[in-house]
């Protein structure tokens, strides 16, 4: 199984970026998929789910409203469009697949995990 994200770069603060996670070796439409971010020296950290039929989104407090997750099971992707960017949204952002059911939020729930993009927001 990878999970390869991308679209991670420089922003201002108010900007926006999309992130992309492709998915192969894995049956992509019957897994939930999650975003996490983590900066340094800080845990990582719940961003935002979405369920396999897409059927359900769920994010954190800090980015609800500004963040949208999306997904592509013909293209086995999976999106994050983030607008209204902050300096502290910066992190390393990271993609993983699960079955996370009710726990979306839950880091053990998620069974394969990409390798990060770096996501760094100005001031």
């Amino acid at each position: 199984v990878q999970l390869q994200a991308s679209g991670g770069g420089l922003a201002q603060t108010g900007g926006s970026l999309r992130l992309s996670c492709a998915a192969s070796g894995l049956t992509f439409s019957g897994y939930d998929m999650g975003w996490f971010r983590q900066a340094p020296g800080k845990e990582r950290e719940f961003v935002a789910s979405i369920s396999w039929r897409a059927a359900i989104t769920s994010y954190a407090d800090s980015v609800k409203g500004r963040f949208t997750a999306s997904r592509d099971n013909v293209k086995n992707t999976v999106y994050l469009q983030m607008n209204s960017l902050k300096p502290e949204d910066t992190a390393v952002y990271f993609c993983a697949a699960g079955h996370a059911g009710s726990t979306w939020w839950r880091r053990e729930r998620y069974s394969y995990w990409g390798q990060g993009t770096q996501v760094t927001v100005s001031s």
